[in-house]
């Protein structure tokens, strides 16, 4: 058995891709659009680890998407936390819980699905502001 990719469902591609490949790093892999089904399907990965992939389920007549929490989260390891972070607030992200222990953070996508960040290797030093930032919305 071999884990292929997760599936997640978008209502803007373009906000997605946005914040999937321009804020967080990953790189398209390919895409299917399917006319007879109404839907588009875009592939991505972090760069160098395409055998985990995340599957962006574009459905071409407007759904409503509650937050899912039931869904849990995406988890990505990143080789610094703070810069990660500090790029994605940079790029207009919101930190849902900032790494204050400098092991882990969230941040969520345009569709509410929880992404977490962790810290490739040891946790870096907790620093400021990061140590005091509080906690934004639900992650």
């Amino acid at each position: 058995m071999k884990y292929l990719h997760t599936m997640v469902r978008v209502s803007d591609i373009d906000k997605s891709l946005n914040f999937y490949c321009n804020n967080l790093g990953l790189v398209e892999l390919r895409r299917h659009e399917s006319e007879s089904g109404r839907f588009t399907l875009i592939f991505l990965a972090a760069p160098g680890d395409e055998d985990a992939q995340v599957e962006l389920t574009y459905n071409w007549d407007p759904e409503e998407y509650g937050e899912g929490r039931n869904f849990g989260h995406l988890a990505y390891a990143v080789d610094d936390i703070y810069k990660t972070c500090q790029s994605l607030m940079d790029s207009g992200v919101t930190i849902n819980r900032p790494p204050r222990d400098g092991h882990m953070a969230f941040v969520r996508s345009p569709d509410n699905i929880s992404i977490e960040l962790l810290q490739k290797g040891k946790a870096l030093p907790a620093i400021e502001p990061w140590v005091s930032m509080k906690n934004a919305g639900r992650w």
